[in-house]
């Protein structure tokens, strides 16, 4: 919800960067189900989000026998959205970062 408010303060070529990076940067739904359904077990989908430290404990334990891999099913979604939301305020940043740096260096000139 954060970034609602951050997108305001861009401009429209900012806004087109920012829509250009997170078609190269975001997560894959489709990629994740694929990953959960063929390396679920051993939480496959897990390091493709990014949530290495429960995918190595998913590895290690075999997804818990399984049980870890049901119960990712009904979370999978929202740990899609979580890390596309994060890409997302990262290039914010990384835009505003770029704007002020580029402002300073007006302003020093």
């Amino acid at each position: 919800m954060n970034n609602i408010y951050a997108k305001q303060e861009l401009t429209t070529q900012e806004l087109q960067m920012l829509a250009s990076e997170m078609d190269r940067r975001k997560k894959s739904t489709t990629t994740t189900w694929l990953l959960w359904f063929f390396f679920g077990g051993i939480g496959g989908h897990r390091y493709y989000l990014g949530k290495i430290g429960t995918g190595i404990a998913m590895t290690l334990t075999l997804g818990c026998f399984g049980i870890w891999s049901i119960i990712d099913l009904f979370l999978i979604s929202g740990m899609i959205n979580r890390k596309n939301t994060e890409i997302e305020t990262e290039i914010i940043n990384e835009l505003n970062l770029m704007k002020n740096a580029k402002n300073n260096g007006a302003t020093a000139v």
